[in-house]
C-alpha cells in the first residue's frame, strides 16, 4: 500500500468512528474528513498525481445530485404538511376496528402507500405511524402487538417507489467516484426498490402467525398529543400547489436522462415557488438544503474519490474479485448487501456503511468484467434494510414501544430480513443484468 492509500484509509476510519459513536452531530464528520484530506494533501502530497486540494476536498458541494436532493428536501418538508398524511391516519383507524387478517393486509398496503409519499425510512413518518398504533386500544381481533412491528417496518418500504431521489443520488455518486458508467435511470432504480417492497410484503404475510398477541406499552402523553396534532396547516390552494409540484418534481427526476441539467434544478425552482407561496418558511428552506443528510452526501463524495484515486478501492476490489471469481452474480450482490446492512444494523450508520461497501462492490464487479449497476443499486438500498437488531432508530422504537421480548422480535425480523435481501438482490440482477 502506498502512503496515499494509507492516508485515505485513515481519513475514512476517522470519519466512520466519529459517525458510529456519535462523537460529532450527524453530517459533521464528513466535512471534518474533507478538511483532513486537504491537510494530508498539503503536508504529504507534493508528488501525488491527484492533489487533495480545497476544490477536490469540497467537490461534493458542486455535485449536481447533491443539490437536486437538497432542494427536494424542501419540497418534502412541504408535503409533510398536507392532508395526505392525515388521510393515512384515518384509514388505519377504520381498518383496525374491523380486525382480521384482511384488515392486517390492508393496513400494510395503506402504510406502504403512505411511505411512497413520505419517503421510505422518513423519521417523521415512522414516528407518526408508531405513535398512532401505540395509542390504539387492545383488540383481540387484531392486537396492536401484531401491528406495531410490521407497520413500523412498512414505513421503510414504499409500495409505489417514486420518492427514491436520495438513494438514487447516492448510487450515482458511488458509481461516478469509482469511474463506472452511471447512465442509469431513476425508473430502473425504482424497480429495484419495488422488488424489495414485494419481498417485504411476502415476509409480512408469512410472519403474521409468528407475531405475539399481547398489549403493548402504554402510550405516553407526548405520543397521544402527537396523534391529536393537526397536520394540515395550509390553505386548499397551497396544498394543491404542493401536491402538483411534488409530483412534477418526481416525474422530472425520473426522466433526468432525457432532461439533462434541467432535471437537477427543477426541485430548486419548485422549492422557491413553495417559499414564495408561503408553504415553507425561509428557515424551513434553509433547514432542507442544509439538512444533515445533505451535508453527509456532500462530505463523503471526496472521501470516496480519495479512496478510488489513491488506488485503494481497486486494490480491495481485486482481492475480493479473486475470492468471488467462481460465484454467481446473485451471490456476489447478496453477500455485499448482507455485509452492508449488517454493518448498518450494528453501528446505526446507514450512509457510512454504504460508503464502505458500495465502492468495494463496484470495484469487485469491474475487476470481474461485469456491470456494477446491480451491485451498486442493491448495496445502496441495503444500507437502510437491516433492522433485525433493536439497536438504533426504527427497530429500537418498535422493540421498546411494542413491549416485545427479543425472541418475539427475532421470529419476525430475521426471516423478514433474509427474504427482503434476497428479493432485493434478485431484483437488482434481473433489472441490471451482470
Amino acid at each position: 500500500m502506498t502512503l496515499q492509500m494509507i492516508l485515505a484509509l485513515a481519513v475514512l476510519v476517522i470519519m466512520l468512528v466519529l459517525i458510529m459513536f456519535d462523537i460529532m452531530p450527524f453530517g459533521a464528520p464528513p466535512i471534518f474528513a474533507s478538511c483532513l484530506l486537504v491537510a494530508c494533501g498539503t503536508i504529504f502530497g507534493a508528488n501525488w498525481e491527484v492533489q487533495w486540494d480545497v476544490p477536490y476536498a469540497f467537490a461534493g458541494f458542486t455535485n449536481a445530485s447533491v443539490w437536486m436532493i437538497a432542494f427536494f428536501m424542501v419540497v418534502m418538508a412541504a408535503v409533510q404538511k398536507t392532508s395526505l398524511i392525515a388521510k393515512v391516519k384515518d384509514a388505519m383507524s377504520d381498518l383496525v376496528n374491523k380486525g382480521g387478517f384482511m384488515s392486517y393486509v390492508a393496513l400494510i398496503i395503506v402504510v406502504m402507500l403512505g411511505a411512497s409519499l413520505a419517503g421510505g425510512g422518513s423519521t417523521g413518518y415512522y414516528v407518526l405511524i408508531l405513535a398512532l398504533v401505540a395509542t390504539l386500544p387492545y383488540n383481540k381481533k387484531l392486537p396492536t402487538s401484531k401491528l406495531l412491528m410490521p407497520l413500523g417496518f412498512a414505513t421503510n418500504h414504499p409500495l409505489i417507489p417514486i420518492n427514491v431521489a436520495l438513494q438514487y443520488g447516492v448510487m450515482v455518486t458511488v458509481l461516478e467516484s469509482a469511474g463506472a458508467a452511471s447512465d442509469v435511470s431513476m425508473v430502473s432504480f425504482s424497480l429495484v426498490t419495488f422488488a424489495l417492497s414485494v419481498g417485504f410484503i411476502v415476509a409480512a404475510l408469512v410472519g403474521f402467525k409468528f407475531l405475539p398477541d399481547h398489549e403493548i406499552a402504554a402510550a405516553t402523553d407526548e405520543q397521544k398529543a402527537r396523534r391529536e396534532e393537526e397536520i394540515v396547516t395550509m390553505s386548499k390552494g397551497q396544498e394543491t400547489l404542493t401536491v402538483v409540484l411534488f409530483f412534477a418534481t418526481v416525474v422530472c427526476m425520473m426522466f433526468m436522462n432525457a432532461l439533462g441539467n434541467l432535471a437537477y434544478v427543477l426541485p430548486g425552482i419548485a422549492a422557491f415557488i413553495l417559499m414564495l407561496a408561503g408553504v415553507v418558511t425561509w428557515k424551513e428552506f434553509r433547514d432542507g438544503i442544509f439538512a444533515p443528510v445533505v451535508l453527509m452526501m456532500a462530505g463523503v463524495i471526496p472521501v470516496a474519490n480519495a479512496l478510488a484515486d489513491s488506488g485503494l478501492t481497486a486494490l480491495i476490489g481485486n482481492a475480493v474479485a479473486g475470492a468471488a471469481g467462481g460465484m454467481s452474480p446473485f451471490v456476489i450482490v447478496f453477500l455485499f448487501s448482507i455485509l452492508t446492512s449488517t454493518c448498518a444494523t450494528f453501528t446505526g450508520s446507514n450512509m457510512g456503511s454504504v460508503y464502505i461497501f458500495a465502492p468495494i462492490a463496484v470495484a469487485t464487479c469491474m475487476q470481474l468484467g461485469v456491470s456494477p449497476l446491480a451491485a451498486a443499486a442493491a448495496v445502496v438500498i441495503s444500507g437502510w434494510q437491516g433492522g433485525y437488531m433493536p439497536v438504533d432508530g426504527l427497530p429500537a422504537m418498535i422493540f421498546g414501544m411494542g413491549n416485545y421480548k427479543l425472541s418475539e422480535f427475532w421470529k419476525f425480523t430475521i426471516p423478514m430480513y433474509l427474504i427482503r435481501i434476497a428479493a432485493l438482490s434478485l431484483g437488482a440482477v434481473l433489472i441490471f443484468p451482470m
